[in-house]
């Protein structure tokens, strides 16, 4: 069986990375054999746990990226390529290797590896603790956008480059990209698109930290929107910092006020999602034993190794195609049709789907979006002129 694998993001600052950590060190203490790594390049999860890489306790093992083995190994070919490329058109060997270090590059690797990881067969738990929910999004988004491009750009590009490489060394002096550099992109797109898989399958989700604050709270709520319409499962919520009840300071009275007010907001936002919570502790819980006693407190009875019991985002039925999309106001989503794929935009971020081809011979025959779910309906098989026009661009509102 593929480990449970689960995710940690939120705003900067909010405690994902405690979260995190203290989700693991339970996992361990309940004899699950686990493994915790980062996608964050500011590394703090080993000062959460205050230990360096390996086995820090009993079932419980820290992973941190080392991206310049990694780089060589998952896509060296397509680095040395484009090194050597600069150094023919004049630039220094220095210059050469700093413009080909990849933006990004540290995150996406640390993706490859989980796969890896994920495909042992060694963990029962794996933890990630993601970069801030930006961040984040983008880089789950990364392996659906590059999909598209490569699936319609490398054939093509082969067939050029076959064509046009005698011409690039004989005129332009500078070398084309040969076979290994292509296969190099195509092992990328390969390895990015498994990752894809493991992490909005069956045994991943997707757990957001806040702490009670108006602006936190609202950059969740768009998060578990734009999650949601990647396909990737939120089972919980985490709030964190809150100051537990009592005490005679008006101070502190005005931050219990104030912060159960945001709860019963959050509880509200989010349901039917669990909002687990985390009381202000007087001290930073630093090491294993102070995080194992937060996971405690995080979780309660809870079992938060069980497998996620949200379903499924996307849905597809014979006439239908359903999409989560929690939070979303009908003023910010539409829906466009081009050919045999359905382009959704909610707020800032956007999605292509590849329609399958039961729908895609369809015309779509009304959208609409209410109590949170974006319900995209087609005409019936046997109805007549049911073929979509390739060309078709006409865009519709879910506001409907």
């Amino acid at each position: 069986m593929s480990p449970r694998v689960l995710l940690f993001t939120g705003k900067g600052g909010v405690g994902k990375t405690t979260a995190a950590a203290a989700t693991a060190t339970l996992a361990a203490r309940r004899g699950l054999k686990t493994l915790v790594v980062s996608t964050d390049t500011a590394h703090s999860l080993a000062d959460a746990l205050a230990a360096e890489p390996g086995e820090i306790a009993p079932g419980l093992h820290l992973h941190q990226v080392d991206t310049q083995r990694s780089m060589e190994r998952h896509w060296g070919e397509l680095r040395d390529y484009a090194r050597g490329l600069l150094a023919e058109l004049g630039l220094d060997e220095v210059t050469s290797e700093e413009i080909t270090v990849l933006p990004g590059a540290e995150e996406v690797i640390a993706l490859l590896e989980l796969r890896e990881h994920a495909r042992a067969g060694t963990w029962d738990v794996i933890v990630v603790d993601c970069a801030p929910t930006a961040e984040t999004l983008r880089l789950l988004a990364l392996p659906e956008a590059l999909d598209w491009h490569m699936s319609r750009l490398m054939p093509l590009g082969r067939r050029i480059m076959r064509l046009a490489s005698p011409f690039v060394r004989g005129v332009a002096r500078v070398s084309a990209p040969g076979e290994e550099v292509m296969s190099a992109g195509e092992r990328l797109h390969r390895g990015l698109m498994e990752v894809r898989g493991l992490l909005t399958g069956d045994r991943a989700s997707v757990r957001l930290v806040l702490t009670p604050e108006s602006v936190v709270l609202a950059e969740a709520r768009r998060t578990l929107t734009s999650l949601n319409l990647y396909g990737y499962r939120v089972d919980a919520v985490v709030a964190n910092r809150v100051f537990p009840p009592g005490g005679a300071d008006e101070w502190r009275a005005q931050w219990v006020a104030a912060q159960s007010r945001l709860l019963a907001e959050a509880e509200e936002s989010f349901a039917p999602l669990p909002v687990h919570v985390v009381p202000y502790l007087p001290a930073e819980p630093v090491g294993e034993a102070a995080l194992a006693a937060v996971g405690e407190a995080l979780y309660g009875a809870a079992d938060p190794f069980g497998p996620p019991s949200v379903r499924r985002p996307l849905r597809l039925s014979a006439d239908e195609l359903a999409l989560d999309l929690p939070g979303a106001d009908r003023a910010d989503v539409d829906l466009a049709r081009k050919g045999d794929e359905l382009i959704v935009t909610a707020g800032p971020y956007r999605r292509i789907l590849a329609l399958p081809v039961a729908l895609a011979r369809r015309e779509i025959s009304g959208a609409v979006l209410r109590d949170g779910v974006l319900r995209v309906r087609f005409t019936s098989g046997d109805e007549p002129g049911t073929t979509p026009n390739p060309d078709d661009r006409g865009t519709r509102s879910a506001a409907t």
